[in-house]
């Protein structure tokens, strides 16, 4: 288990099977989902309405929690805004879905390349270029016309570790994912009224990149948190679980000062029927041990008939201690993050 992937190559062979199995800490596979194969040959052509594509760009201020995506779901996109106030746990969403994508632009690469949409009285463009990613968004009609408005970017650094996992799901269904955490993040926002100057040294972004192939059905866990310690270094977090087959390894993680820490299982214990009580995450080898105080359930619910999805994305605090690669015990106390449960058919 935790098969650490360390050599080049495409994600699919020609004949669509994963080349490697595992985790990195540096994107190392070309995601030629062209050669994707999981139907037979005389239903090829419809391949392209199960692929699955989405970059998520999340930015963690002192106060708030602002986060925008572009998605192309194969039969629709979905583009959507949101921000968290964590002094008054109100929140606000937006979203589009656009019928088969039309308009969506997403990069092949987690490197390199721009995604962008512009219709419906909204504007969302991301680009990655040398090292830095730079967020834009104008949306006036957001929360009844007060606006969104926002000019980010973030710092990531080539050297800089990320979790890259590649795990297969059910036949030659997989799942291609690249999450980053901690990027310091500079440029202006503006909810409604409000607007916010970034600080590096006080904020901070990460992206989760996802392609692939889902069974219909779908369900997952997912954690994440950003920030920095009390010695100034910066600290993540990346748990997940619920989906796919991860004998060849997890995407559970802390990324300390720019690199991974790598974990096994982690368990989430939380209740389904009150998402605001405490939750609690433990480890199978004793590394972590973390309660999550939550502060506010954003319970986002999409329903196309054919296309369903329900999140409780809960945000709160961590507090408790995580043992590093090294030994060394660290100490979480009020990192502000999220945790959530999904249930999604698509």
């Amino acid at each position: 288990m935790q098969h650490e992937l360390t050599r080049p190559g495409p994600l699919l062979t020609p004949t669509g099977e994963l080349a490697q199995v595992g985790w990195s800490r540096q994107p190392l596979l070309e995601c030629n989902l062209e050669d994707a194969a999981f139907y037979p040959r005389w239903r090829r052509a419809l391949q392209r309405l199960r692929i699955k594509r989405w970059d998520y760009y999340a930015v963690f201020t002192p106060g708030r929690f602002f986060s925008a995506t572009i998605a192309d779901l194969g039969y629709a996109g979905n583009v959507f805004v949101y921000t968290v106030d964590f002094e008054t746990a109100e929140y606000h969403e937006e979203g589009l879905v656009i019928p088969f994508a039309r308009g969506i632009t997403l990069p092949r690469s987690s490197e390199r390349g721009d995604a962008r949409f512009e219709g419906r009285g909204a504007r969302v463009e991301f680009r990655v270029d040398r090292g830095a990613r730079a967020l834009s968004v104008e949306w006036p009609a957001f929360d009844g016309g007060r606006g969104i408005q926002a000019e980010i970017e973030l710092s990531c650094p080539p050297a800089a570790e990320s979790m890259t996992i590649v795990i297969p799901i059910a036949g030659k269904r997989f799942y291609y994912n690249r999450k980053i955490n901690c990027m310091p993040a500079r440029g202006r926002l503006r909810c409604g009224g409000r607007e916010e100057a970034l600080d590096p040294g006080r904020c901070v972004g990460s992206l989760d990149w996802g392609r692939g192939v889902w069974p219909y059905r779908s369900y997952w866990n997912w954690a994440s948190a950003s920030g920095f310690l009390a010695d100034g270094r910066t600290i993540g977090l990346n748990l997940g679980r619920g989906f796919g087959d991860l004998r060849a390894a997890t995407e559970n993680c802390v990324i300390l000062g720019g690199r991974i820490h790598k974990l096994g299982d982690v368990r989430f214990d939380y209740s389904s029927d009150n998402y605001m009580h405490t939750w609690r995450f433990t480890d199978d080898a004793g590394r972590l041990d973390l309660d999550f105080a939550p502060i506010v359930d954003r319970v986002a619910a999409t329903d196309l008939k054919v296309i369903t999805s329900q999140v409780h994305q809960v945000f709160g605090r961590y507090s408790g201690r995580v043992i590093a690669d090294g030994g060394e015990v660290i100490t979480i106390d009020g990192l502000v993050g999220f945790a959530e449960e999904h249930h999604a058919r698509w």
